[in-house]
Order: structure tokens, then sequence, then C-alpha cells
């Protein structure tokens, strides 16, 4: 068993080497079939192999090497301060790339580390994949981590967790564990994941499936979105339903669909729903718009609520100078100072003072002062302020009519 070396700058044809191989920069390498180096194949500077590559090692020093055809290595690539560029499938242990990765086919490793750029034309299967710049893949991604300091473009994946500093885009599929990206998030198809974290955006325009998400500005899916827990700082919309344990929204949220939380719903700004609310707890800073909304524990409304048939809660409280449209329905119902309400159904309804009301449907009612309302209907007591305007006398039945919901 002997050495090869090629000298700088020549052009050689070479089939089987018994050894180790050693090719100094500007060197091409014409190829019989295949290059077969049974020990470590060490390119010093750029050189060109035209055909296949097998051997035990791949060294590359200070330059980039392209190789038109596959790389079968049975052990690991290591390119210092270099690139490789491989127009065929890439086999391998281990490959550690400080500059510039393309391959052509299919690229497998246990490992890929890529300081620059890491780009493959076909499908890519590694357990993990750390990649300093920019990473892009048409094909299909399979493997456990991934790591990227820049830029994520890839096509279906099916991963365990990605983390990336700036921005991703997938065409769609797996990733069991957490993303975690520090800008933008855009997938393009169906994505099922464990929990999303993004600092800027993200837009999901296929059906989603996950687990916890929290996005720090905006967040948007097209079509069904399913959750655990959703936390939006800025502005949120679902083109379709939206079911999950619990919201928290910073700013606006809108749902095209209906939406059902097993949990709470809170909003700082304002939500709307154009189909059914369903939810154990609300609490909204702004304004509510739903066609129904039905609250099995408490619900707090700062701004507005607006239904078109009606909202039922455990217990209602409706905010100093805020204003309900379309009936409230709930065990205990309380409107506070200067708030305006329509219909009021529950056990228990107490205006506090100004508050204004249509009509008001209870087992016991407190108006306090200066309270106006139409009607009032009850079964058990009313308590009336000074100067309270009920503009028909409150009367008293054995019977409530049924509520609404």
């Amino acid at each position: 068993m002997s050495d090869t070396s090629v000298p700088r700058g020549s052009r050689v044809r070479l089939g089987a080497v018994d050894g180790d191989l050693r090719v100094a920069a500007g060197a091409r390498i014409d190829v019989d079939g295949r290059l077969a180096v049974s020990g470590t194949a060490r390119f010093d500077g750029s050189s060109r192999v035209e055909g296949a590559l097998e051997c035990r090692s791949l060294e590359i020093n200070d330059g980039t090497v392209e190789i038109a055809g596959d790389v079968t290595v049975r052990e690991g690539i290591r390119a210092r301060d270099g690139g490789l560029e491989i127009s065929g499938g890439l086999t391998a242990r281990t490959v550690d790339v400080d500059r510039r990765l393309k391959v052509t086919g299919a690229a497998n490793a246990e490992e890929f580390e890529v300081g620059g750029i890491l780009e493959a034309e076909s499908t890519l299967t590694a357990r993990r994949i750390s990649v300093g710049g920019r990473f892009r893949l048409a094909g299909k991604l399979s493997g456990q981590t991934v790591e990227a300091g820049g830029s994520v473009d890839l096509a279906e994946v099916d991963l365990e967790s990605l983390e990336v500093g700036g921005t991703v885009h997938l065409a769609g599929g797996s990733v069991r564990g957490k993303i975690d990206v520090g800008g933008r998030f855009v997938a393009d198809g169906p994505l099922v994941f464990g929990a999303l974290d993004v600092g800027g955006v993200v837009q999901l325009h296929g059906t989603a499936k996950g687990g916890t998400v929290d996005v720090g500005g905006l967040f948007s899916a097209d079509q069904d979105f399913t959750f655990q827990a959703l936390e939006i700082g800025g502005l949120g919309s679902i083109g379709g339903n939206g079911v999950g344990d619990r919201v928290d929204v910073g700013g606006k949220f809108d749902v095209r669909g209906s939406l059902t939380l097993g949990g709470d719903l809170d909003v700082g700004g304002a939500i709307s729903v154009r189909e059914a609310l369903a939810a154990a707890r609300l609490d909204i800073g702004g304004r509510v718009e739903a066609r129904r909304a039905v609250i099995t524990g408490d619900a707090s409304i700062g701004g507005s609520i607006s239904t078109q048939e009606g909202a039922k809660a455990g217990r209602f409280r409706i905010g100093r100078k805020a204003r309900a449209t379309g009936p409230l329905v709930g065990g205990s119902v309380e409107v506070e100072q200067k708030a305006r309400v329509e219909d009021v159904y529950g056990e228990r309804v107490r205006l506090d003072d100004k508050a204004e009301a249509r009509r008001i449907f209870a087992g016991t009612v407190r108006l306090g002062d200066g309270c106006e309302v139409d009607e009032v209907v009850y079964t058990g007591s009313v308590e009336l302020g000074s100067g309270v305007t009920c503009r028909s006398p409150p009367r008293k039945v054995d019977a409530l009519p049924p509520f609404p919901l």
C-alpha cells in the first residue's frame, strides 16, 4: 500500500488508490467509473473530481472541491475553511464543513455541521443538522434536531426539534418537539408540532395541530387550528375553526369560524368570532363579538360584548361604562356603574349606579341609584335605589320565561 499524490494544477486519470490520496490545489481528476480510495482522500485547495468518489475519510483544506458524482465516505468528511459541491448523492458518518456544502442527490449522515450554507436538491436524512448561516432543502428532511443561525427553507420535515435564529419557511410536515424561531415562521401545508415559540411572525397556511404556541408579534392560521395554549403578544387570526385549551392575546384576535376552549380566554384588546365562542372563563379588556358565546365560568367584559344569539356565563361582570348588545344569561349578572346592557336573564342581577338595561328577568334584582330599565320581571325580590327609572312597574311572577341559550 502506497500513498498517491496529484501535483498542483495537474490533470490526471485515476481509478483505484490503495492507500491515501493527496491532491494539491487546482488539480482535476478524471475517473474511470469511480475513484475508490482505501484510505483518506485529502484536498489542499480547490480541485475537481470528474466522477464518483469513495474513501474512508475525506479532508478538504482552504478551498472548494467539486465532485461530479456520488460521494461515499465510510467515516467522516472535514472541510477546514473549505467547501464541498457534489453533483450526486452523499453518504457519510459525519459531515463537518466550514463554508458551503451543496448536494444534488440524496444526502445521508449521522451528523451534518456546516458553518456557512447547506443546500441540497433531494432528500436529507440525519440525526443532527447544525448550520451557521442558511439551510435550503428541496426534498424531505428526516432526522431529530435542526439548528440554524440564519434562515431555513425546507420542504416536508419529519423532526424532533427545530431551532432557528432568523426565519423558517416549510412546506409542512411534523416536528414532534419544539420549534423555536427568533424571527419569522411560515408553513405552507399541513403541520403537526409539539410547541411553537416565535419572536416575530407566524403564518400557517395549511391546517395545523400543535401544543403550546408563544408568538411575540403576529399570528395567523388560514385554516382550522388545534392547539393546547395560544399566547400572542400582538395580533392574531384563525381563518377556520380554533380548538384548544386557552388563548391569551395582547391585542386583537379574529376567528372566522368557531372558537372552542376548554380553559381561559384572555384578550387585552378585541376579539371577533364569526360563529360560536365557548370557553371556561372569559376576560376581555376591550371588545368581544360573536354569533353566540357560552362561558361555563366567569366572564368579565371591560369594553363591550356584542352577540346575535346571546351570551351565557356562570357569572357575568360588565365593567364600568361597558356595553352589551344581545341577551346576557348568567347565574349572576353584575352591571357596573354607567354600563349599558339590553336583555338580562339570571338568578341574581345587580345594576350599579346609573347603569341602564332594557329588560331584566331574574330571581332577585337590585338596581342602584339612578338606574334606568324598561321592564323588571322577578320571582324572589327586587331592591330599588333612589332615582331609579323603571318604565313599567316591576312585576313578580311564579316562574320566569325560558332563558335563551
